[in-house]
């Protein structure tokens, strides 16, 4: 495999979180979740991006970039060192894989979950985070997830989360990431209103289109998986 490393004037790096652009982030995202859910085609093509960027489901919002989009996004990242070009034998195109490790630290595998969950959907609760990371990593307890989402949010090398609290028409406090710069909350008339019961006993529709959500992400994945192997033999 050979790695073709961005040139040290094309680096972003300044010792802060890196800034990146919606389609940057969604590359990045793409690039964490596939790392985990679909090794065997990892790193990816500029095509299997593509698609990924534009999935369906696990997307909020749901994207249509195209091809040169994708492209800007992936020359974005290698100016950031948050991916490199790998040639690999036997591989007629290039491929990309993320260096976020490089840039912001090393971060373990329910770290990378989480962010990577946080860039393709944005922000989003504990439960909700719990739910949607379990085919890239699976956590027992929601109180896992605030003790990974706490090691984000303080960091040596910069927080690369932020929790919000409630407001904008949630009941709860979520948790978004900041590659795409600051988030403030959002003020509601709903943030100080009492919850009813009606309210707290809706909790379980959530975590039931979570659950949805997450068995069409898998088969999408699936899908994937399947053209892939197809394009091998075309």
């Amino acid at each position: 495999m050979n790695i073709q490393e961005p040139s040290p004037e094309e680096s972003g790096n300044d010792g802060d979180i890196p800034q990146l652009s919606f389609e940057e982030a969604r590359v990045l995202g793409c690039l964490l979740e596939k790392e985990m859910t679909t090794p065997e085609y990892y790193p990816m093509t500029l095509n299997s991006l593509v698609a990924a960027c534009n999935q369906k489901s696990n997307r909020n919002p749901v994207s249509e970039l195209d091809e040169a989009t994708v492209e800007d996004g992936i020359a974005g990242l290698r100016r950031h060192k948050l991916a490199v070009m790998v040639s690999m034998s036997g591989s007629r195109v290039p491929k990309f894989k993320h260096t976020i490790d490089y840039d912001c630290g090393s971060l373990d595998r329910a770290q990378l979950a989480i962010l990577s969950v946080l860039l393709l959907r944005g922000p989003q609760t504990v439960g909700e985070l719990r739910t949607r990371t379990e085919r890239m990593h699976r956590f027992d307890e929601l109180n896992e997830v605030e003790e990974v989402l706490e090691s984000l949010i303080e960091r040596t090398y910069g927080n690369l989360v932020k929790m919000l609290p409630p407001g904008g028409g949630r009941k709860a406090k979520t948790f978004t990431h900041l590659f795409c710069g600051d988030v403030e909350p959002v003020s509601s008339a709903y943030a100080s209103a009492p919850v009813t019961v009606a309210a707290a006993s809706s909790g379980w529709r959530d975590e039931m289109t979570a659950q949805i959500e997450t068995l069409r992400a898998e088969v999408a994945a699936l899908r994937q998986e399947l053209d892939a192997f197809r394009q091998q033999f075309s």
